[in-house]
């Protein structure tokens, strides 16, 4: 039995967690983490997340290290993106395994999690989706058959709660497309176009972000070639994906190597 720290516990994807752990027969949550500031501190994890009590409390973020010591990997989806890291750190001073969900680091933040992550076995991605990491896959070896011939425009749909823009997945993408095409995304990458902006360049990759009522999550990519168009296209209907990756990281990540690696490891996609 993997036992389990859920961190973020009392958010959307948090409570899906404790509900998959439950429903797990080989996972066991011990730890059900949360920001000192939320209203639901000292509530069974549980029944927030609208299963029976099951006997962990959710607990201010000080309680990591202490309840690291009864645990074999955490699973983190907070949102603050400096608390990601907070985090991370506790758990190389504990010398314990983590799975990351959270999106939006900026390059300075990717260096220091790739850092603390050299000591410990981490999992990192955007999006744990079994279907978007075969499209990425997918996506890879079509980008190097059509090469220039093929305009490249990435568009990605979501929920009008969500913070950061374009999303993690979008802009894994975005990167994955350009490495495809032996190109920099930080110098082709057009996030939306506005006003007279000329004819569209052969090298640019087009990232386009909507957002809108309760939609989960889609991504779309585009070829667009003289006289046909390419669309590969995952449209997320729930959560449910995402929960079904992040449990399966866990259990991978407890028997792996030192260091950040990606989903596509654990799904062997590489």
């Amino acid at each position: 039995m993997i036992k389990v720290i859920v961190i973020g516990a009392g958010g959307r994807m948090g409570r899906m967690l404790v509900t998959g752990i439950a429903n797990d027969k080989d996972l066991e949550l011990v730890g059900a983490v949360e920001a000192p500031s939320v209203p639901f501190i000292g509530k069974d994890a549980g029944e927030l997340a609208g299963i029976a009590k099951i006997g962990v409390e959710i607990t201010g973020d000080s309680h990591l290290s202490e309840l690291f010591k009864k645990a074999d990997v955490a699973i983190n989806f907070i949102t603050p993106k400096e608390a990601v890291i907070k985090h991370l750190q506790v758990a190389v001073e504990n010398k314990k395994p983590m799975v990351i969900g959270t999106t939006g680091f900026n390059a300075d933040e990717m260096i220091k999690i790739k850092e603390l992550a050299g000591n410990i076995p981490c999992v990192m991605a955007p999006n744990m989706s079994i279907g978007i990491n075969v499209m990425l896959k997918v996506i890879r070896d079509m980008a190097k058959v059509l090469g220039d011939d093929y305009d490249v425009e990435v568009i990605e749909i979501h929920h009008h709660f969500k913070k950061d823009s374009p999303s993690g997945t979008a802009d894994r993408i975005a990167r994955v497309l350009a490495e495809s095409l032996n190109r920099d995304l930080d110098e082709v990458g057009i996030y939306g176009r506005k006003g007279i902006i000329g004819e569209r360049t052969v090298e640019e990759i087009g990232i386009h972000a909507v957002r809108a009522g309760d939609i989960v999550g889609d991504h779309i990519v585009l070829f667009g070639g003289i006289g046909e168009r390419i669309e590969i296209i995952h449209r997320a209907q729930s959560r449910d994906p995402y929960v079904k990756g992040a449990l399966r990281a866990a259990k991978w990540v407890v028997n792996a190597s030192n260091g950040l690696h990606d989903i596509s490891e654990v799904l062997g996609l590489q």
